[in-house]
């Protein structure tokens, strides 16, 4: 169950170009605040995770509290035009969930 959706980010696929465009609703502090204790991740971080586990372009990236822990949820682009939704543990960037998205 989710608790609380946390959006720390909407990417767009230009983000792995180098472009980002970024959108919160939380404040910045709270997400500094949990990365600097370590209870999550840098995005850089979840992202090399991510790339491990699907290649292809970053198209949207949030932070949610699910039963007592922070999760990463992406998506992501592949060359053929898919969409792959990605829950990753956002303390050690396991990868807890995958699928292609209709």
């Amino acid at each position: 169950m989710k608790a609380k959706t946390l959006l720390v980010a909407t990417l767009t696929a230009s983000l792995l170009a180098g472009g980002a465009a970024l959108a919160s609703d939380l404040r910045h502090n709270e997400v500094y605040q949990l990365r600097e204790s370590g209870q999550i991740l840098a995005m850089e971080d979840i992202l090399a995770h991510a790339r491990k586990a699907q290649a292809g372009h970053l198209i949207e990236a949030e932070l949610e509290r699910e039963d007592g822990r922070y999760v990463y949820e992406l998506k992501i682009l592949d060359a053929q035009g898919q969409v792959h939704k990605l829950e990753l543990d956002a303390a050690s960037g396991e990868v807890l969930k995958r699928k292609i998205k209709d």
